[in-house]
């Protein structure tokens, strides 16, 4: 991170020269699954995962960002990549790319799609990083499957302030002649991810239109044109689950995959800082009373994630602990929760220049309704909402970041 910029610079014309001198490693993967989206990417690649491993495959994996270890982004044929190996395939593409510019998530990308190449593997999940047109992972010519689950407006200063905008920079992983499997989608977002699928020959199967899925009765009912699937609800938790298990499932059955792999995937997938239960660790020894959540999710479709699962849940007061980035809708994440919440604490997110100073985030939340103070920590806004309410349960949530830096302490 200190030789290579963390800036976004969407551009591919850097990773296919990095990508020329290492002797072209993204033309000698196995069939690659390519993954964009607003949000649900990450779950429904490890569900996949799941369900493909169940079934005899090797897969490797790429997904981003990684919550306590880098590590976590590059899983080689089922395991994280080691130490050693990570090392060496940084200095490798290092080498590569000499003095020329290259961005962290670029050079990275590399090195993961240079691990891939050298090891086989049935399968390569990868998942886009930002967008998806011109994302550094959009540089497989024939990959076996896209997928792009629900779009909703995120990253606008990237992708486009409107929705069909947003939506056209992810139809950008569409190849010609290659299936895509569309997740549920706004009309206005459906309607540019259907023509540039139709401009490139691409095979769709869309949800609502070629699969369906649903809860019934505690179930998870798929249906497709092969036949209907009755399966367990996921283990991940929330109803957004069911429509990313729904992508996974239709991903499975596009490559030929049985009715158990298509239960493993919604049975086996683990993805942490997605409605996690913490059940060990410093904070739940703080409050041991206390049922302690946490997630990710940091846009207003997150936001709508969330309230959706919290409305389900048996009904306790629910406190949240909350510090989000300055490049985030902070009211529209926060305004669905505000009726199913008690109170929020405010934190800015530790060893982050980009968090959103704790009051900033208080404030917004007064805005829609949600009683809101600023605390110093995440422990010091723990201690204080057991002070006055022992038996809570409390979710910790807002950004990726918080979410990590609470698994390195309490994972």
């Amino acid at each position: 991170m200190t030789l290579h910029p963390k800036v976004i610079d969407l551009t591919l014309d850097r990773m296919h020269r990095l990508l020329a001198s290492l002797d072209h490693p993204e033309r000698k993967l196995g069939p690659v699954i390519h993954i964009a989206g607003t949000n649900g990417k990450g779950s429904t690649q490890a569900m996949i995962r799941a369900g493909l491993e169940a079934s005899g495959a090797s897969v490797h994996a790429y997904t981003s960002p990684h919550l306590v270890r880098f590590h976590e982004r590059i899983r080689v044929a089922g395991a994280l990549i080691s130490e050693p190996a990570l090392s060496a395939l940084l200095d490798e593409c290092a080498q590569a790319n000499g003095t020329d510019s290259i961005t962290f998530f670029e050079i990275t990308t590399a090195a993961a799609m240079l691990a891939f190449a050298r090891t086989p593997a049935d399968f390569t999940l990868l998942e886009v990083g930002l967008g998806g047109r011109l994302d550094a992972t959009n540089v497989i010519d024939q990959p076996r499957l896209t997928i792009i689950t629900p779009v909703s407006i995120d990253h606008q200063q990237y992708l486009g302030e409107t929705l069909p905008e947003i939506a056209g920079e992810k139809a950008g992983i569409i190849k010609r002649g290659v299936p895509v499997i569309i997740g549920p989608q706004a009309p206005e977002g459906l309607a540019v991810i259907e023509a540039k699928a139709a401009r490139m020959g691409a095979p769709i199967l869309a949800y609502g239109q070629h699969w369906h899925v649903s809860e019934d009765r505690n179930r998870l009912i798929f249906q497709d044109e092969t036949g209907l699937l009755d399966l367990p609800l996921p283990n991940l938790p929330g109803p957004h689950q069911v429509h990313n298990a729904g992508a996974a499932i239709a991903a499975l059955r596009a490559l030929g995959r049985d009715a158990a792999a298509c239960e493993a995937a919604v049975t086996r997938a683990v993805w942490p800082a997605r409605m996690q239960r913490l059940r060990h660790g410093p904070l739940v020894d703080l409050a041991p009373d206390v049922e302690v959540w946490l997630d990710g999710g940091h846009n207003p479709a997150g936001g709508q994630a969330i309230a959706a699962t919290l409305a389900r849940m048996p009904k306790r007061p629910t406190h949240l602990i909350c510090g989000m980035l300055n490049t985030k809708d902070v009211t529209g994440y926060m305004r669905p929760l505000a009726p199913l919440v008690t109170s929020l604490q405010a934190v800015s997110i530790p060893n982050e220049k980009n968090t959103l100073p704790a009051e900033a985030t208080r404030d917004a939340a007064l805005a829609v309704g949600i009683r809101a103070v600023a605390a110093i920590s995440v422990a010091e806004a723990l201690r204080a909402i057991v002070a006055t309410d022992p038996k809570a349960r409390v979710l910790i949530c807002g950004s990726l970041y918080l979410a990590g830096a609470i698994l390195r302490e309490n994972g």
